[in-house]
């Protein structure tokens, strides 16, 4: 197109591009029909990104597993969320019972949880004790884990951070192929509770603890 062309192509007034902005918004956070402003804690506030392995638990399942570590960690308790962010997200919109008297944080890759301020912290499982001089051994109640991969190079990781992180407690949410791993690295057992997901996955998922749970059957 030359320069001639180009002066025949209608502009968009900005008032028309804010409106498409503001659209365009509205469809990556998915606002109330509402209209109201989209919760920044609501699960899936933040889009799945499949290039970082980004499956986000469904709704119910996050309210469960969120009920569950209030649970275990208990009044003041603290509760790391180790590449669970959708647990996290849950804790803190303030509808599980318990959740205002607990704190929580979220160990994350992806940066724009960053958006969480001082309860975001930055992870990498390829350096599973890199972390920030502020996060103490052995200082989080339960420690709810859900490695991004299937391996046993990634699980091994994830477990030396948890190990690293935790008092005692583990509640680990990987695939069901992961249990013998599981069992070897972190002592956890697996329990009759089915996760479940936004997006259908391939690969059974399950959840493993160290403690009696509490999370319901099927």
């Amino acid at each position: 197109m030359s320069d001639s062309d180009s002066d025949d192509v209608p502009a968009l007034s900005a008032h028309t591009l804010a409106a498409l902005q503001e659209f365009y918004n509205e469809t990556r956070t998915g606002p109330d029909q509402d209209g109201a402003a989209p919760d920044p804690f609501a699960v899936g506030a933040v889009e799945e990104d499949w290039r970082m392995s980004q499956f986000w638990y469904s709704d119910e399942t996050a309210a469960l597993l969120a009920e569950e570590v209030v649970r275990e960690a208990g009044e003041g308790g603290r509760i790391a969320c180790l590449s669970a962010p959708s647990v996290y997200q849950k804790l803190k919109q303030g509808v599980v019972e318990g959740s205002d008297a607990v704190s929580a944080v979220v160990l994350e890759y992806d940066r724009r949880f960053a958006a969480y301020g001082d309860d975001f912290i930055f992870y990498d499982y390829n350096e599973p004790l890199s972390l920030p001089a502020s996060v103490a051994p052995q200082s989080f109640d339960i420690v709810l884990a859900d490695p991004p991969y299937l391996s046993q190079e990634c699980l091994s990781k994830v477990a030396k951070t948890i190990k690293y992180l935790s008092k005692g407690k583990v509640l680990l949410c990987t695939g069901a192929t992961m249990e013998n791993v599981a069992k070897e690295l972190l002592d956890v057992e697996m329990c009759s509770f089915l996760p479940k997901h936004n997006r259908n996955l391939s690969n059974e998922f399950r959840c493993f603890v160290n403690y009696p749970s509490r999370l319901p059957s099927g």
